[in-house]
């Protein structure tokens, strides 16, 4: 339908009556586009009338979809109601990607609840995690009393509490039937797609020490008369009761860990900002929603703001600053004809830009959707603990039944009685306390220690996976550098000195907001050094600073704008060049047409660096250097620090591959890395690095966090892991041992020599014994030292 039939439509379609006008509006700005809400003055341009009523829009491109389809936007919305999931979103598993459905639920493989694969801005907390919170607090009270009950009965009252088996079934119910039920229907689950696992083991052993209980409250007489403890059968509410309340305080943690898993595509999401300044054909200036934003419009920029999107530059200069890209913290001279990323900041001055990408198109979203298909094509290590649970289930619950079978038709009467009796203490035994806190209390007590360290790990899989690291690569500024621009030296022309030098170029700096210049007033004033007041400042164009001091007209800048000013500079020309290859920035100071000498201001190598290479090369760890940075200035810096593979003027894609090329070669990958564009690779890497003093999108990438920036603490965090593997596999000996030598006595194996059989309140005390075992193992990771080199550093250990 085109213009001249929307003004003469009147067909079958009855006209619909015209929106209401949103409240409140002003005067200048009196209609709302009904497509996307947007206050509009009177733009003939931008008017279309249909059905006798003249509707009014922001934009071309609404004015084309009004036309496209009028009843669309015409006819009432109705009210919104809260969707459970968003309209397209995936959802999968963390553990096995290729898991992928549309709606929210369960894992069919581990039983892990399934996460947004793009998460949104507008997430809220997790309901699964609202959920277990209400369930756990609820219940928690119950389960300490039903737990005082059975531990202290006999200390607390004389010969016990009337009615006390009663008392525990009816405060235990709550807590295994309601609390617990969610863990119940993952063990129908696992056992419905055939895939054991933690479920299946705790839904087992609570439902073993439940069902039994429950038995013996109920019908205690089919129990034999050993059994009995003055005269009544000994009952596990409490383990049922404490197990479900410690394995939701389990999950509960869990998923708050789990929800930080997506807080680095949030960072990045948040960057751009949420409005545009939109210039109309007629000259006048509106702010407007970036998603109102076309491509060809017109956009101003302000000193401070966020450029909205990507873009040319069509008016005005100024510095910006890209270091959310780059990762380089000088800002970008912006000129006439340059591009700009959306997202970045203006520094200083007013510019005009054309939107040329917006949406997907732009550089942020497609960092974001890099970072999000690293995060997902990582495939997650498989615990050992899980592994070893799958076969441990089968092999405990086939036991059980076997030992029922066998003592039902071949045992001493009342047979059945003594076969499940047994075939519950065999469950009982094999509860998972012990085998679900071998590897969390390794990890609670080594990421303990680690905090104390500095360092911080993400989850359990960057501990197990840090010791088997072979190479590591590192970004240069703010990870082997400070990260920001530094004084480094001045040099004088013949005739002047050092101090003269800066303190022209300081006075003259002083009307500049460039960090270079920063650096170079700090370090004035830091001497004690008086600075004179400009008396004239000018920006020459991005090569430098004119203006007039003490009466003296000054250029500070490079060789461009001492051509300008018709000086010769290449007097110095040598030391600027030394200077430069040392990974420098060098300026020429000028006054009244005389070359003066220049500055130089550099990024300087963290303290600690060398020192830290050092370290990590006793291991055997390559290092290698990946940075946005020209390839002059990071050799300088690499030769400083004995680093033979470098890479210069790389971009996050070329980061990224660099990660992927070495895993392909079968390379154990580390990146180190401070800046967002560090991000996509931080995320691909076997263990992402972050500085913690680097940007938060880097370290929510990352799998570790050192918290000071301190690359000596990358040793530190290998030599904890080798120990917490250690322990780890430790605690599942000490766990499968008990269970190993308790199962067989339970199932009665020693009853033809004996004649005693296992009760389950024995079966509980081996599986209190060897919970105790793996926490007091667990616990000797928090006194461990690191920080050992040289020959007494731990090598690296690669996974068979």
């Amino acid at each position: 339908m085109n213009a001249d039939e929307m003004h003469r439509h009147s067909g079958d379609d009855q006209p619909v009556p015209a929106p209401e006008q949103a409240a409140p509006v002003t005067e200048d700005k009196p209609f709302t586009d009904p497509v996307c809400g947007m206050k509009v003055r009177d733009n003939p341009e931008k008017t279309v009338v249909y059905s006798a009523v003249a509707y009014h829009f922001c934009s071309a491109g609404c004015v084309t979809k009004f036309k496209a389809d009028p009843q669309k936007y015409l006819r009432p919305r109705p009210t919104e109601v809260a969707a459970p999931a968003p309209e397209g979103a995936i959802f999968t598993c963390p553990m096995h990607p290729e898991i992928r459905q549309p709606q929210p639920g369960n894992c069919p493989k581990c039983g892990m609840a399934l996460e947004p694969e793009m998460p949104s801005l507008d997430d809220t907390d997790n309901p699964e995690l609202i959920d277990f919170k209400h369930r756990f607090w609820w219940t928690l009270p119950l389960s300490i009393v039903v737990f005082g009950l059975a531990m202290f009965r006999h200390s607390l009252f004389n010969g016990g509490i009337p009615y006390q088996t009663w008392i525990e079934f009816a405060l235990s119910t709550p807590v295994v039937l309601w609390a617990g039920w969610p863990f119940f229907v993952r063990w129908a689950q696992s056992l419905a797609n055939r895939s054991p696992n933690m479920w299946t083991l705790i839904g087992t052993g609570v439902g073993a020490a439940y069902g039994y209980s429950v038995v013996a409250t109920l019908a205690p007489g089919i129990f034999p008369a050993t059994f009995a403890d003055n005269g009544n059968v000994g009952v596990y509410f409490e383990a049922a009761a404490v197990i479900v309340s410690l394995t939701l305080l389990g999950q509960i943690l869990e998923l708050r860990a789990r929800s930080q898993t997506s807080a680095a595509i949030k960072s990045l999401m948040g960057l751009s900002p949420k409005t545009a300044r939109r210039i109309q054909a007629d000259g006048t200036e509106e702010d407007v929603p970036l998603t109102h934003v076309h491509i060809g419009d017109m956009l101003r920029v302000r000193p401070g703001e966020k450029v909205p999107v990507d873009g040319v530059v069509l008016e005005g200069e100024s510095a910006v600053d890209e270091s959310m890209l780059t990762g380089e913290p000088v800002p970008v001279t912006k000129r006439p004809n340059d591009k700009v990323i959306g997202a970045t900041v203006n520094a200083s001055g007013s510019l005009v830009i054309r939107a040329d990408k917006i949406g997907s198109q732009t550089v942020l979203s497609q960092i974001v959707q890099m970072v999000a298909q690293a995060q997902r094509s990582r495939a997650p290590m498989q615990r050992l603990a899980d592994v070893v649970a799958s076969y441990f289930v089968v092999i405990v619950v086939s036991i059980a039944i076997i030992t029922l079978l066998v003592w039902g038709f071949f045992g001493p009467q009342p047979s059945w009685v003594f076969g499940f009796v047994n075939a519950v203490a065999v469950l009982i035994i094999a509860c998972p306390c012990a085998l679900g806190l071998a590897t969390p209390m390794s990890i609670m007590a080594a990421t303990g220690r680690a905090a104390t360290q500095g360092v911080l790990f993400r989850d359990a899989a960057a501990i197990e996976r840090m010791r088997s690291v072979d190479t590591l690569i590192v970004d240069k500024t703010g990870t082997l550098t400070e990260g920001r621009p530094a004084f480094d030296r001045v040099v004088a022309a013949p005739g002047f000195d050092a101090g003269q030098v800066l303190q022209i170029a300081a006075s003259i700096d002083q009307g500049s907001e460039h960090p270079l210049a920063k650096a170079i007033v700090d370090e004035a004033r830091r001497q004690g050094i008086k600075l004179g007041k400009p008396e004239r400042f000018e920006s020459a164009s991005g090569i430098g600073v004119r203006g007039t001091v003490d009466g003296r007209a000054i250029a500070l800048g490079n060789t461009a704008l001492m051509d300008t000013e018709k000086v010769d500079w290449h007097v110095l020309a040598d030391q600027a060049e030394t200077l430069r290859s040392e990974g420098a920035s060098v300026m020429y100071l000028a006054a009244n047409g005389h070359l003066v000498g220049l500055v130089a201001v550099s990024d300087p190598v963290k303290a600690s660096t060398a020192e830290a290479l050092a370290e990590l090369k006793a291991t055997g760890m390559n290092v290698i250097m990946a940075t946005g940075d020209g390839l002059t200035t990071a050799k300088s810096v690499g030769a400083k620090l004995g680093i033979t593979e470098i890479y210069g003027e790389v971009k996050p894609q070329d980061k990224l591959t660099l990660v992927e090329r070495l895993q392909k070669e079968g390379k154990v990958v580390a990146m180190a890395g401070d800046g967002i564009n560090d991000a996509p690779a931080l995320a691909k890497a076997d263990v992402g690095i972050a500085m913690g003093t680097g940007t938060d999108v880097a370290i929510n990438s990352a799998h570790v966090t050192l918290v000071k920036g301190d690359l000596r603490a990358i040793a530190r965090a290998r030599e904890l892991s080798v120990e917490t593997v250690r322990n780890m596999y430790q605690n599942l000996g000490f766990a499968l041992i008990y269970n190993a030598l308790g199962i067989p006595l339970a199932a009665g194996v020693l009853y033809p020599f004996t004649g005693q059989l296992l009760s389950p309140m024995v079966a509980a005390l081996a599986m209190s014994l060897s919970s105790v075992s793996v926490i007091t193992n667990a616990l000797r990771l928090r006194r461990i030292r690191t920080g050992q080199s040289g020959s007494n550093a731990p090598k690296i250990i690669r996974d068979n």
